[in-house]
């Protein structure tokens, strides 16, 4: 609450409406967060596929951004947020955000975010979606400010600009909360790396958001990186050429302004395969091929690698799994209950805000969102 006590000594609206939005969300902490993100890619929802129970917030990916506007991806979309919202019958505590951009879809942030009038064009957009869905708020998931990514458009002043639309999304959501008594949450998805901070101005950008999930993954990806490597180590490992960990992303973003309080770890529900990988250390940190099926979602890797001529090895610096197969010379790097479980214990010890994984598809069985139910809250809810 200090931040917010220093505003209040300040007589412009801006900072009391930010320091309003801090008493908002102290007021409000109601237990460690478990956010999912839901990705159905064009598809529709179905009864008994999201454990309403089990999470406390939904990010539903992605809407796209078209001539500066925040619009719906999919005709499915519609009907996949009533069927969201709806849940909230059945875990009254649930909240359902709007997530925008992405991969795929952070081609109009720059754009967007380029001057005063774009902005307000961008949010009047978000804020028609979020009022005609019943929605909770925002997930600003800009990949990434002053980066190329899919590329994109970008601008040296991306880094300037990005900060602008979340302090005025911030200004716009307080007045509507102000009027209509209901909390809208602003949130953000944030790469972990060195050059992301650097692109961003995260110290500012971190007063004017409810969350920061941050991204501690793909640390590793096949094709782009020609070594096999723990795609989410909690910890640095002395033997990972990179050294790299979602423990030293963590300090990175707290040492950038970002409170403790307002991180989100993400974990990944899925896994890398590298390929033609030699039989040295169990295949961990050797040279490898990526390819088309390099991405797997943690069901697959479960129904059908592990005891099916894969064995699994635990890297306990890092505190993650792998899993080798020498006769097919594949290399897996993926989550599981037990890595989950020591991630739930550092977001205890480091008071972070919980954790937050993409995706829930990759999951069906529950086995992981069970571990982290069980990690941060001690228990499994009640279907």
């Amino acid at each position: 609450m200090r931040n917010c006590r220093n505003l209040f000594k300040t007589l412009s609206s801006a900072a009391i409406l930010l320091a309003v939005s801090c008493t908002l969300a102290a007021a409000q902490a109601t237990g460690p967060l478990i956010a999912a993100y839901v990705y159905p890619g064009g598809a529709a929802l179905v009864p008994g596929q999201i454990d309403a129970r089990g999470v406390n917030r939904i990010n539903y990916a992605f809407a796209n951004i078209q001539d500066g506007r925040v619009v719906l991806g999919y005709p499915q979309d519609a009907a996949n947020l009533a069927f969201l919202t709806g849940l909230k019958r059945r875990n009254p505590a649930l909240t359902v955000l709007l997530s925008v951009g992405g991969w795929s879809w952070s081609k109009g942030f720059s754009d967007a975010a380029l001057t005063e009038e774009n902005r307000q064009i961008f949010i009047d957009s978000a804020m028609s979606l979020i009022d005609g869905y019943d929605l909770d708020g925002l997930d600003v998931d800009w990949e990434y400010p002053g980066q190329a990514g899919a590329g994109n458009t970008y601008r040296r002043k991306d880094k300037q600009d990005f900060t602008l639309l979340m302090m005025e999304l911030r200004r716009r959501f307080d007045r509507e909360t102000a009027q209509t008594h209901k909390r809208l949450y602003l949130t953000m998805a944030a790469e972990a790396s060195d050059e992301y901070l650097e692109h961003t101005q995260m110290g500012q950008v971190g007063n004017y958001v409810d969350t920061v999930n941050l991204m501690a993954y793909d640390y590793y990806i096949p094709g782009s990186d020609r070594i096999t490597g723990n795609i989410a180590p909690l910890f640095e490992s002395a033997d990972d050429p990179k050294q790299v960990s979602a423990n030293q992303s963590v300090l990175a973003m707290e040492q950038a302004g970002v409170p403790a309080a307002k991180i989100a770890l993400g974990v990944p529900f899925y896994g890398a395969a590298w390929r033609d990988v030699a039989n040295r250390n169990h295949g961990l940190f050797q040279r490898g091929k990526g390819g088309p099926d390099a991405s797997l979602a943690y069901d697959a890797i479960a129904k059908t690698m592990i005891g099916h001529g894969f064995t699994r090895y635990w890297d306990a610096a890092s505190s993650v799994p792998y899993l080798y197969s020498p006769e097919q010379r594949i290399f897996v790097s993926y989550e599981d209950p037990q890595s989950l479980a020591a991630k739930c214990r550092y977001a205890i010890k480091h008071k972070l805000a919980g954790m937050v994984f993409w995706n829930y598809s990759s999951d069906p069985s529950g086995t992981l969102l069970r571990a982290i139910d069980q990690g941060l809250l001690g228990s499994v809810p009640a279907p």
